[in-house]
């Protein structure tokens, strides 16, 4: 009689008789299409084998506990997303269990107290539960993050000796408990600000209600998830182990800081600092008086905010840079893709989108990844030939993400400025963009392509408001480029060209690669009468791209045909290529 040492997994669609009896037909194929498309693919990747299907239920054999629980996990939120359509008492749920111990095999078969386990298991958890015997806990509590629930010694059916078992919330990792009001936290950087030491002051309502306006400020950016104030303030006057707070709060972050007044004057010290490893990621000071207390704070809150949400995204780049390929998921896919997109020349959108479409096939609902996805294919189609299969792609990700994401400053600006540039439809461009400045108005996307936006639509004035606000509120932002560049445009077009080289020069240097700030540059040039320095812009622009013309750079028609062709009759004198 053979034996081995295998990881049960026992899986039962929850009410499939009920579902049977009133639509049979309807059910069936509902359940043949998830485990064709769902169950079977997910199996085969953590190298599991089915050794016995029921009509609404199966077991299957891993050689691995971890592969065991990993694939228990996926099924679970891969049915969840395959039935979030149909009304609640529609939708396919299962119950999980997994055991782990000896079997004894017979042909393809499996049997033993193991298998008998497992399915007793299974009838303990909830519906879209898992639960899992003491030995599978033992064996991946600290190998996976997860979060394990005990729920003591069980006496199961046809099993002489009890078995502990444990409920996995695999919403919530181990060491990260789920927090009132957030959602999809594994998919966010998430930061909490401590109280800030003072000095100086009689009281603390100044340098409390400084962290309570950071807070509120950070909280707005959909990007980051955000500690409470009343959790935070938990630590106010004690020593603190940075590393400790990260682990009761579930953060990847900590701002900690100082606030001293002495003869008039401030004195604020802030700092960022990684959870796990403690290492500071971002410091800076900032001085000024008194004179106005609230001005001083809104000031302060507005550059301590500024500079924290670029320094978390880098942290959050450099951490999914350094991950294995095989460990990554859909945030570190979309991580990946952010510096590329960013960069904007050819080849980085040609590797931005390789990541975005990996991160959307794991997360197809995943909104600022199709926005994300619509940006680089609408720069693929303005920068790479005018291909329609790009211009469909942009707009059908454009579409996903306005529909996913109609809440999300982040998605809504992204999306807009793409109709703007795709469609030329500028209005439903502006809707969005000033749905997602009502829902934040501190939103450094949103003002930087709304300024974009009001610059085609030639709302210069605001243009520049939305472009200066974007340089204040995010001044190490990697996509500022577009502040600058709706400024330089802004000024090219009212004939302001020694305004608008400084800020075609600003822009280039933080983004050097981007062929629209070159021809910016060379047009302002030629129109302020600096012809050798515009013919020395022009060699540096073949030299970045050997392939530009002028007649692909015009076909944009992003602002009217007349505007346009101020810069293409700039550009020839220059003898830059048709």
């Amino acid at each position: 009689m053979e034996r081995r040492l295998s990881a049960i997994l026992a899986a039962d669609v929850v009410g499939y008789s009920a579902l049977m009896e009133r639509d049979g037909a309807g059910t069936f194929d509902r359940l043949r299409t998830i485990r064709v498309k769902l169950l079977e693919p997910e199996i085969a990747a953590h190298r599991g084998r089915i050794f016995k299907l029921m009509g609404d239920g199966l077991l299957i054999e891993f050689g691995s506990v971890l592969d065991a629980v990993e694939c228990a996990v996926a099924l679970q939120r891969g049915m969840a997303i395959a039935s979030r359509d149909f009304h609640e008492g529609d939708r396919f749920e299962m119950r999980i269990g997994v055991s782990l111990g000896e079997v004894i095999v017979e042909g393809e078969d499996l049997y033993g107290d193991e298998v008998n386990v497992a399915a007793r298991l299974q009838e303990l958890a909830e519906p879209g539960g898992i639960c899992i015997s003491n030995k599978v806990a033992n064996e991946v509590r600290k190998r996976l993050d997860l979060g394990l629930q005990s729920l003591g010694e069980k006496r199961l059916k046809n099993i002489s000796e009890p078995i502990g078992a444990y409920y996995i919330d695999f919403e919530h990792p181990a060491g990260k408990p789920a927090r009132l009001g957030t959602s999809n936290i594994s998919n966010k950087p998430s930061v909490a600000i401590l109280p800030f030491t003072s000095f100086g002051f009689d009281d603390d309502y100044f340098p409390d209600g400084l962290v309570d306006d950071i807070i509120t400020a950070l909280s707005k950016n959909s990007a980051l998830c955000v500690v409470a104030k009343h959790s935070s303030f938990a630590y106010k006057g004690k020593a603190t182990d940075i590393r400790q707070v990260a682990r009761d709060l579930g953060v990847g972050y900590v701002l900690e800081g100082s606030i001293r007044k002495a003869d008039g004057r401030y004195r604020i010290t802030g700092q960022l600092l990684s959870g796990v490893s403690g290492v500071h990621i971002w410091a800076e000071k900032f001085e000024g008086g008194l004179t106005d207390i609230f001005d001083l704070q809104d000031r302060l809150t507005d550059s301590i905010v500024g500079a924290i949400i670029p320094s978390v995204q880098r942290a959050e780049i450099e951490r999914a840079r350094l991950k294995r390929p095989e460990s990554l998921d859909a945030y570190d896919f979309y991580l990946r893709a952010l510096p590329h997109a960013f960069a904007n020349t050819p080849r980085d959108t040609d590797q931005a989108i390789t990541h975005l479409a990996e991160a959307v096939r794991l997360d197809p609902d995943y909104a600022v990844v199709h926005a994300y996805l619509a940006w680089c294919y609408e720069q693929r189609f303005l920068r790479g030939g005018y291909h329609p299969p790009d211009r469909e792609c942009a707009l059908w990700h454009a579409n996903l993400a306005l529909d996913q994401g109609r809440d999300d400053p982040q998605v809504l600006s992204i999306a807009g400025f793409v109709y703007s540039t795709i469609t030329h439809d500028n209005d439903t461009a502006m809707r969005a963009l000033e749905r997602a400045l009502e829902l934040n108005p501190d939103s450094a996307i949103a003002n930087n392509f709304g300024a974009m936006v009001a610059m085609f639509c030639e709302h210069f004035d605001r243009s520049c408001q939305y472009a200066c606000r974007a340089l204040e509120l995010s001044p190490l932002d990697p996509l500022n480029y577009h502040a600058h560049l709706a400024l330089s445009w802004v000024c090219f077009f009212r004939r302001e060209y020694k305004q608008a080289i400084h800020w075609s020069e600003t822009a280039l240097r933080s983004n050097p690669a981007f062929t629209i700030l070159h021809a910016t540059m060379i047009a302002s040039q030629v129109n302020a009468d600096h012809l050798q320095s515009a013919l020395t812009s022009a060699k540096r622009l073949l030299d970045v791209a050997p392939t530009w013309t002028i007649s692909g750079f015009t076909q944009m028609r992003v602002v009217r045909s007349e505007l346009m062709d101020q810069f293409a009759f700039a550009l020839r004198q220059v003898n830059l290529p048709e």
